[in-house]
């Protein structure tokens, strides 16, 4: 699991400005404007081969009795309770302020490294602003611009020093599975849909349950267990196994608890109310669990207090794929994790997308299977010559990865990438899992360069 980072400090302080330069993109609003981030944004990051998660944070008024002030307060929290690593960022050009001062007063109460930065520091001219900052007694003090990047570079080297350099997987895959490992197992969603219940109902069935492993951050702790033969592990979210100290009533706690599973998670259970339906808080879990390349189960809960007749799980499954268009592949359950109703029925689809998830096609077999396809609808042209396809390979699983050599990657439509899916997922039996396509460049044009 990926340590998490979280950005804290008042409104307008640069957080933002900070996230976009180690996510290095503008994903978050960076305007001179106090309260332009009121919710919290991940980026996964790396800094020096060190990997991990970065959260921006709204404004944090700790005194303020305003609404949204108050809101954006909590989500704060919400991120300084999770976050493994604190950046405090304040505003060398305001100044110390009563507001920064018991931030500080708060932050040492937290048992986790806490790295405390002025920003706006953009050349030595206001090196004196920061004489100020020293009477809240704690050093070192790195002063940084965040966005013309002075000082960030002595920043982040002190934040990611204790954070092991990561070896590249290959291919955008994960480790190839080892014999008859166990299968490991996220149960993501919002709260309230019944992670809770649905985790105590799997562990309730013919398990063989070992001491707990500690997982690879502090305090996450997996769960062995055997059902039918076969060896699982529950991989632990916060929230699941402990209550949080926080409130859980807030939509955008369960986005931090889906990011800390799914880097250590081979199946997510997205979990959904069937009373509720697909909300905006759903698919964005679900969508990290795609971009992350997890196989995904959509597991619709509280389906035993759903009036029903002959078209109701028809209907039903329209409005799920219509509302998760972007996971079409993916499986559907229907279960009652209060009563038991069909939870079998889950380890079935977890053994299904797991066989997938892992299967390998031979080098042989795959070109000849893609020359069929490439003959039935070729690539379109490139500069009025062909760009076909003159290798593939299959370099990883979990998920599996294709890698295709064609004579210019770029010309490449995302519609022609499609139909390859398709037919992939049709002819080779990849149906319900994510999979991966590669273009790059083919061996003879790299060497004419």
């Amino acid at each position: 699991m990926k340590p998490l980072i979280a950005i804290i400090g008042r409104p307008n302080v640069g957080k933002s400005t900070l996230f976009n330069r180690l996510a290095e993109r503008k994903k978050a609003i960076a305007i001179d404007q106090p309260g332009a981030t009121r919710d919290r944004n991940y980026a996964e990051a790396s800094w020096n081969g060190r990997a991990f998660t970065v959260v921006d944070t709204g404004g944090f008024e700790p005194i303020s009795t305003e609404t949204i002030l108050m809101q954006m307060r909590e989500q704060t929290r919400l991120a300084m309770e999770q976050a493994d690593l604190i950046i405090f960022l304040m505003d060398g050009r305001d100044g110390l302020t009563p507001s920064d001062e018991e931030i500080v007063r708060q932050l040492r109460s937290y048992s986790k490294p806490v790295f405390y930065a002025v920003n706006k520091i953009d050349g030595p001219r206001h090196d004196e602003n920061v004489l100020d900052f020293y009477r809240i007694g704690i050093e070192p003090i790195y002063t940084i611009s965040a966005e013309h990047g002075r000082g960030v570079d002595e920043l982040m080297d002190a934040v990611t020093a204790g954070i092991p350099v990561t070896e590249s997987p290959g291919e955008e895959g994960r480790e190839e599975p080892q014999g008859e490992e166990p299968i490991r197992i996220a149960v993501v969603g919002r709260p309230n849909v019944g992670k809770s219940s649905l985790v105590n109902k799997i562990l309730g069935y013919e398990r063989t349950i070992v001491n707990p492993l500690p997982g690879t951050t502090r305090d996450a702790i997996d769960t062995p267990f055997e059902r039918g033969g076969r060896r699982y592990v529950l991989v632990d979210t916060a929230g699941i196994r402990r209550k949080s100290r926080i409130s859980q009533n807030l939509e955008k706690y369960s986005v931090i608890e889906a990011l800390r599973t799914l880097d250590r998670c081979d199946v997510a259970l997205i979990l959904i109310d069937a009373g509720e339906g697909v909300t905006e808080q759903d698919a964005k879990i679900a969508g990290l669990a795609l971009e992350k390349g997890v196989a995904c189960i959509l597991v619709v809960n509280k389906w035993d207090l759903v009036a029903k007749d002959n078209s109701t799980v028809g209907v039903y499954v329209n409005r799920l794929r219509d509302g998760l268009k972007f996971l079409q592949f993916a499986p559907i359950a229907f279960v009652s994790a209060l009563t038991g109703q069909r939870v079998g029925r889950i380890f079935e689809l977890i053994d299904t997308v797991w066989a997938e998830y892992t299967k390998r096609i031979p080098t042989a077999e795959l070109n000849a299977r893609v020359e069929g396809y490439v003959a039935e609808n070729p690539a379109p042209m490139y500069r009025n010559r062909p760009n076909r396809i003159v290798y593939a390979t299959q370099p990883r699983v979990r998920p599996p990865t294709f890698v295709f050599f064609v004579r210019e990657p770029k010309a490449i439509h995302f519609s022609y990438e499609r139909y390859l899916a398709n037919r992939i997922r049709e002819g080779l039996g990849f149906e319900r899992v994510p999979i991966r396509l590669i273009f790059r460049k083919r061996h003879r044009d790299r060497e004419k360069k």
